[in-house]
């Protein structure tokens, strides 16, 4: 069943219809090499109809070509299923791939079974040659000729089948290392991105870090500012304090010295003034020029 994608931008289901359209390809041109292996040698044929024929060797190198096709597209079908979008997708494709393992298998049985209907064919053919062979006559002379040619023609052709099937080999070994590869590659990709998206969340932690540091040296710089200035007039207020109380003192000091000098010179006077009584001040302030009546 052909998957539809829910958009055009949906590469993983296109893929996948792909792949299903290779196998189909694959599949019917692997039959058909597997029915000619099992008609090959059944009918006796002239120099001109065995030119036309393919070789036992070519059609089973064709055959396992188709089967290796049919692996790598089935391969294929096993990376995309779990990139597929819905879990109806995913159940149906691999409903597909189940299908198509058994119809691998159902294809290697019918081509060692071709295989073995082709030399029964093959001896029952090489007996009726020997026969026509045995026999006298121009036809005989004919296909005894034309039997060297194509054993020398068959020779060639299984050596170069041969040296196709081993670079088949290869190519599949490649193409499965590819595969390999890739799903590690997609792997590395997923832990990359998760790493760069970290990351990038650590450069913001730490751009914000470094804007908390810049904010704060600026505040330690402007704290050191104001304690130097804050101490500088603490210090110009304890001098003034300090020198003002030193000047008092000497003043007080001056004045001492003076009131104890000025009594040591005239102690007699301090002590008649401090014997003297004590008269009250009276203002009489009489005004003369007044006239005086008399009362009587």
């Amino acid at each position: 069943m052909e998957l539809h994608a829910s958009s055009p931008t949906d590469v993983v289901v296109e893929e996948f219809n792909k792949t299903k359209k290779d196998w189909d390809e694959a599949y019917v041109q692997t039959l058909a090499h597997i029915q000619a292996i099992e008609e090959h040698g059944k009918s006796r044929s002239t120099g001109d109809d065995a030119g036309k024929k393919e070789s036992l060797p070519r059609l089973n190198g064709l055959a396992q070509d188709g089967l290796a096709m049919l692996s790598a597209a089935q391969f294929n079908l096993d990376l995309l299923i779990p990139q597929l979008p819905t879990d109806d997708h995913i159940q149906n494709a691999q409903f597909t791939l189940q299908s198509w393992n058994e119809q691998i298998q159902s294809l290697r049985s019918s081509l060692r079974n071709a295989n073995l209907q082709a030399k029964a064919n093959m001896r029952k053919a090489a007996q009726e040659e020997r026969e026509l062979l045995l026999g006298g006559g121009e036809e005989s002379t004919v296909r005894r000729r034309n039997l060297q040619t194509k054993a020398g023609m068959t020779s060639a052709a299984e050596s170069i089948t041969e040296s196709l099937r081993r670079t088949r080999q290869l190519m599949v070994q490649e193409v499965e290392r590819s595969g390999s590869t890739l799903m590690a590659f997609e792997e590395s990709t997923g832990v990359l991105k998760k790493a760069e998206s970290e990351y990038k969340g650590h450069v913001s932690l730490l751009s914000r870090t470094r804007n908390l540091l810049s904010t704060m040296k600026r505040q330690d710089v402007l704290d050191r500012i104001i304690l130097a200035v804050g101490f500088l007039l603490f210090s110009l207020a304890v001098l003034y304090v300090v020198s003002k109380r030193i000047g008092i003192l000497k003043l007080q000091r001056k004045v001492v010295g003076a009131i104890k000098a000025g009594m040591a010179a005239d102690p007699i006077n301090n002590l008649a003034q401090a014997n003297e009584p004590i008269v009250p001040n009276v203002d009489f302030d009489f005004n003369l020029e007044q006239p005086m009546h008399d009362e009587l």
